[in-house]
Parts: structure tokens; sequence; C-alpha cells
């Protein structure tokens, strides 16, 4: 399957980028011709996932007609996913532009809630895994629940 944007384009700069060109280190849950998934480096919760477009697009604003449907479509097959993988009671979705906006490339934030969980408002303590091992093996069920997402329908 061709991805729905021919030619590419990035930024030498941008973090998001570089992972997306293999240039720098992540743990990858999901891709697809259009998009990227990948474990947050300090996750609000354990199993916080970004998803971002292949291509550098700033903002939301800046998202291509065509590139809206399968980034949502995306967006929500890995709500589902971290939300089982997870065991969570549901999830958190978001997206800031410009401000708040750590890494200028469009991303979504997947984050796994749980009642009482502490998170209030819109100020969220941020964690980071307790080692390597925990970085894995949340990556290993969220792509586990995908996996077995994709295969009931």
């Amino acid at each position: 399957m061709q991805p729905i944007l021919e030619n590419e384009h990035y930024s030498a700069t941008c973090q998001f980028c570089k992972i997306i060109r293999s240039q720098a280190n992540s743990q990858i849950v999901y891709e697809d011709q259009d998009t990227l998934a990948f474990l947050d480096t300090r996750p609000l919760f354990p199993g916080h996932t970004l998803l971002v477009p292949r291509w550098h697009i700033p903002t939301l604003a800046e998202l291509p007609d065509q590139l809206i449907e399968p980034f949502f479509k995306n967006a929500r097959l890995l709500a589902v996913a971290v939300e089982g993988a997870m065991l969570a009671d549901g999830t958190f979705v978001a997206i800031n532009n410009k401000v708040s906006q750590s890494v200028p490339h469009l991303h979504i934030h997947i984050v796994p809630r749980r009642k009482g969980d502490g998170m209030k408002g819109f100020f969220w303590p941020r964690h980071s895994y307790r080692d390597q091992q925990e970085l894995f093996q949340v990556q290993a069920l969220i792509r586990s629940e995908i996996s077995r997402i994709q295969a009931g329908k």
C-alpha cells in the first residue's frame, strides 16, 4: 500500500523526524505507511504513546486533508490498544498546537488513565520508565494488543 503523500518532507533538526528516519532511538508500538507511534520517553504513566505523521507537519492546522482519516483512525486504534494493554480504565487523548508543544511536529498523546491516578487539570507530573525492561515490556503489551484488535476485524 502506497503512502497517501508521495514526496518526503522532513526536518533535519526535528526529533520526531529523526525517529521516523531511524536516526534516533524509540520504542515503536505501531507503524503504517502514513503514521508512526512510539512510547513517550517521559510518560505521564507507562504506556503513554505518541502518534505522528511520517511527514514533518508542525500543527494540526497544517495536516493535509488526505491524512486526516488515517491519522485519527490510528489514534482511535491506539486509544483502544493502550487501554487494553495497560489494563486502564480509559485513556486521555490530546494534541498541543504550538503552546506546550515540546516538539514542533504534530503528535497525538494517548495516555492510559485510571480512576484516582492523580492526573488533574493541566498539570501532569512526568516520570521516566523504571528501566529498559519496563519500557520493552510496555512496548510488547501495546503491540500485542494492536495485533489482537486488528485480528478481530
